[in-house]
């Protein structure tokens, strides 16, 4: 099997518009999260989320085609060309083997949203052309490929809030199979409208805390109450090691294991089995090395929390063989399908940088939540090895390790 390496990365969420910004503010432990201003939220119960503010879609894209292009795309689009110039892409990298793995939780849901009400209020008739293309998931994969001329598979994962997860799967075993050289992984998601933010809410899934957004998001704290809505994009240049190697690249990681599990269970609670089996197939394939640091699902849900930890302690044999485990989210919301993707990259620049992002907001312990969260404050660290969990509804589940090389 051929080795996968990781040479570009991108990311915007709500802290920062590009990688060096938003992994700087995650790191200092600072929060997006704030009143919604993209919808009014006046009538809902939720009120809260994680929004990319002052983001201009005009910067990466031609102004007249951004009608033509729903919000997760361009978001989508701005990670990606950062990690293409991230990984010193230029014209002499043969795009016939240089595919595209993208992924979205629900795709254009403001698209599908603003056209279900003309068709309601306008007619059929009023419809956008474009609705269809600017809504369906993989079309982000469509935009990002022509957008760099990426020629190889075209692929996309829609697998809820594994999907940023599985498209890195994807592109490394096209890789490991010799189906393309390289591959782009872009998750991207922006489900901030208020049929994504009613919908989540009327399952009870959210935050209720209005009225203190900075310290809604909680993970693994005994007073966590549901998780934020969050959005933004992640992107990563997967390529075969030898082609990275011989044209100089710099190399963040080696991705040395990844593992996927369903929970057949429930479509919305999750299990404790089917992320432990996940983490156990990853942590099998990378040769069970030493974890220097976990960067986890960490939604701040009571459940998920509480299985998450119970799953390491399982997979490494107790709570004190367990290394260093924290959650971004509390920075930057859930951003569903473009959280594993966006995680992941906050994994590799933490081995990059040899420091561990912070859980914010870490003030009340739960017996059932009893590992080390990094609780509230970043920690310097020589990390070799790193690992991202990602789960989703449906119970779908994916984990990738990445080492040092």
């Amino acid at each position: 099997m051929r080795r996968v390496v990781v040479t570009g990365l991108g990311m915007i969420n709500s802290v920062g518009h590009d990688k060096e910004s938003a992994f700087e503010a995650i790191v200092r432990g600072e929060c997006g999260v704030d009143r919604i201003t993209l919808f009014d939220p006046e009538a809902f119960s939720v009120k809260i989320a994680a929004e990319v503010k002052n983001f201009d879609p005009k910067t990466v894209m031609d102004p007249k085609e951004v009608k033509k292009a729903d919000r997760f795309i361009q978001l989508g689009l701005k990670a990606a060309a950062e990690a293409i110039a991230d990984a010193g892409i230029d014209d002499s990298v043969e795009r016939e083997r240089f595919g595209v793995s993208c992924a979205s939780g629900i795709g254009g849901l403001p698209t599908i949203e603003k056209n279900s009400v003309i068709l309601h209020e306008r007619g059929p008739r009023r419809i956008s052309p474009f609705f269809i293309p600017s809504a369906l998931a993989n079309m982000l994969g469509g935009f990002v490929s022509i957008a760099h001329t990426l020629k190889g598979p075209n692929l996309g994962s829609v697998t809820a809030c594994a999907a940023g997860t599985h498209a890195i799967d994807e592109a490394a075993k096209t890789i490991m199979i010799g189906g393309a050289d390289r591959m782009l992984v872009v998750g991207g998601e922006a489900a901030i409208t208020g049929i994504g933010v009613g919908g989540f809410a009327a399952m009870k899934a959210l935050s209720t805390r209005n009225d203190d957004p900075k310290h809604a998001s909680r993970p693994f704290d005994a007073e966590r109450d549901g998780f934020i809505m969050g959005e933004g994009a992640g992107a990563l240049v997967l390529e075969e090691y030898e082609a990275a190697k011989a044209r100089g690249a710099k190399i963040y990681g080696e991705l040395i294991g990844f593992g996927e599990s369903g929970d057949a269970n429930h479509i919305t609670t999750p299990t404790m089995d089917g992320p432990l089996r996940a983490m156990k197939a990853a942590y099998e394939m990378a040769g069970r090395p030493k974890v220097d640091y976990v960067n986890a699902h960490g939604t701040s849900t009571p459940i998920n929390d509480k299985n998450e930890t119970a799953a390491l302690k399982e997979l490494f044999g107790g709570k004190e063989n367990c290394p260093p485990v924290s959650s971004t989210k509390g920075q930057i919301g859930h951003c569903l399908g473009a959280a594993g993707s966006i995680e992941a990259v906050i994994s590799l620049m933490a081995m990059d940088r040899g420091i561990i992002p912070p859980t914010i907001n870490y003030t009340t312990p739960d017996e059932n939540c009893d590992l080390d969260y990094v609780p509230n404050e970043a920690r310097e660290a020589q990390l070799d090895v790193v690992m991202s969990n990602s789960f989703g509804f449906g119970g779908t589940n994916g984990v990738v390790i990445f080492k040092r090389v």
